[in-house]
């Protein structure tokens, strides 16, 4: 199984609004893409796991508080997931809520994320959203092959602060 395009921004809420001063001043993050990388599994008989090929991705902020992140997806034929929402569950962990539409499905999924090197100008985020596969309507199989409904997507995101000041988070 290959999946051959993800596209994801991350960007923060309002920041498509805001003026270029403005931007300047908000956390900007670059994406280290030779260094990252987004993969699937399905548990199955046989193993079923792959890599995206291409995707992009940037990482802005609307201020300084680090729950002010979020993605944003450029609509994409495969694979969308758009965020509203960034809580931060512990001092390193935060819960990406959104929609995620697979062939023109879309529902509620979250996206767990873990932060390294936080307070660095650099780091990684480091996370896996799972799904069931049939609620998107990927019901076909391959024969004699047992596949699982469950479906995980993880994401191992390297960056470094580009512009703005260091981003604040929750103790």
């Amino acid at each position: 199984m290959r999946v051959a395009f993800l596209s994801i921004t991350l960007l923060g809420a309002f920041s498509l609004t805001r003026s270029v001063t403005q931007a300047q001043d908000v956390p900007a993050f670059e994406v280290l893409r030779d260094q990252s990388s987004i993969h699937f599994s399905v548990k199955a008989s046989v193993a079923i796991e792959g890599t995206f090929d291409k995707w992009d991705s940037t990482l802005t902020y609307t201020s300084a508080d680090a729950q002010t992140g979020v993605f944003d997806v450029k609509e994409n034929p495969f694979i969308t997931f758009h965020s509203d929402k960034l809580v931060q569950t512990s001092p390193d962990t935060f819960e990406l809520h959104g929609m995620f539409t697979i062939r023109g499905v879309s529902k509620p999924e979250v996206l767990e994320l873990k932060l390294f090197g936080k307070g660095t100008g650099s780091g990684e985020v480091k996370g896996v959203m799972a799904f069931e596969r049939k609620d998107y309507g990927m019901n076909s199989g391959i024969p004699f092959i047992k596949i699982a409904d469950r479906v995980e997507v993880s994401v191992d995101l390297k960056a470094k602060r580009v512009n703005g000041p260091p981003l604040v988070f929750q103790q």
